[in-house]
């Protein structure tokens, strides 16, 4: 009756689950010091929950982040010495469900939140880069720099998500704070997907390889579940193959490192998903390969890119690889989107895209 009063549309429920926390039927609460501390907690967490929008759905949200945690007296400690952080956990629950999700699936983030700079604003891209630089060499194998990955970029895709919810950062600048970790990320990794295809395949002699970023991650405004726009450029004489004992042609090659690459970001881990990767702009879209040369690229944005492409382009930026080749990529782009044009035929090339 009392939850009924308070706004729970299931108390029932509520009242049923509570039940099996206290005796001890989740992990967090099989101590008997985790179970006193939460019904001291008790009131003022269901109170705190009964004030979101929809109490119920706040309620399971909890539930479920609770449910994952392997102890609860840390926690349960905190919380009672901490109101405000109790009634931050329940604001994520009720206000933000992506972010409570998220947190109940990785509740290590909890203990980020934690940090004196947490809400403090991001640090720049060379700061995030040496960041995950540092935890990825202490990383054991591949696994373990795959996860480490995906543990940095939660984490910081979590603070930015929080922030805005708090009102702390403008949710329409923090675009490019998420575009910093996504660059940081990727950057990181396309070394290491080299280093993994040079241990049976050598490198392509005096080859180059850039990561072309497109959509919101050229423009730099990602939002928190974006997928990644990319187009792999190399260049190396097409002639030439890999020096290593299973040498690859030039072109496998990069294609090779481009699926790698891929597949680094976008393999589920114990950890989760870095990103969705979408590679459909790249020259002749899906029938493409995944890597083309620099030759190749430039012949098609001069003479076979449709005007729809053109517009792709002008979101267009490196975002990781060679300093030297990206100067020469970025030369095509501009040259690709700068060309004169027929004003009458464009702006109904343009009209129809949009359509």
């Amino acid at each position: 009756a009392t939850l009924r009063e308070m706004g729970f549309q299931r108390p029932q429920a509520v009242a049923a689950r509570v039940r099996a926390w206290h005796h001890g039927h989740i992990r967090a609460t099989r101590d008997a010091r985790a179970r006193e501390l939460l019904t001291e907690l008790m009131p003022r967490l269901l109170h705190a929950l009964a004030d979101q929008a929809e109490p119920d759905a706040a309620f399971a949200r909890f539930d479920e982040f609770l449910s994952a945690l392997p102890a609860g007296v840390q926690l349960f400690s905190l919380l009672r010495a901490n109101p405000r952080l109790l009634m931050l956990l329940a604001d994520i629950m009720g206000t933000a469900p992506r972010l409570g999700a998220h947190l109940s699936r990785h509740t290590s983030l909890f203990e980020a939140m934690l940090a004196p700079d947490f809400f403090e604003p991001l640090p720049d891209r060379a700061a995030l880069a040496a960041e995950l630089e540092d935890a990825l060499v202490r990383a054991r194998d591949l696994q373990d720099e795959l996860d480490t990955a995906r543990r940095f970029a939660q984490g910081r895709e979590f603070q930015i998500g929080l922030q805005v919810l708090l009102g702390l950062a403008d949710g329409a600048v923090v675009g490019g704070n998420l575009t910093d970790v996504a660059e940081a990320v990727i950057s990181a990794l396309l070394p290491r997907a080299e280093a993994w295809l040079s241990g049976q395949h050598g490198r392509v002699p005096g080859g180059r390889l850039v990561v072309l970023g497109l959509g919101k991650l050229g423009s730099r405004e990602l939002t928190l579940g974006s997928d990644l726009d990319l187009i792999f450029v190399y260049d190396a004489d097409d002639r030439t193959q890999s020096d290593g004992p299973r040498p690859l042609a030039t072109p496998t090659y990069y294609a090779r490192l481009s699926q790698r690459l891929i597949s680094a970001l976008t393999a589920q881990t114990p950890e989760g998903r870095l990103y969705e990767i979408d590679t459909r702009l790249r020259p002749s879209g899906n029938v493409g390969p995944v890597a083309c040369s620099l030759a190749n690229f430039a012949r098609y944005q001069r003479q076979s890119a449709q005007t729809w492409e053109h517009q792709a382009m002008t979101r267009a930026r490196v975002v990781a690889g060679d300093a030297g080749l990206a100067a020469r990529v970025e030369a095509v782009v501009e040259e690709a989107v700068g060309q004169p044009r027929d004003p009458v035929a464009l702006a109904r090339e343009v009209e129809a895209m949009r359509e």
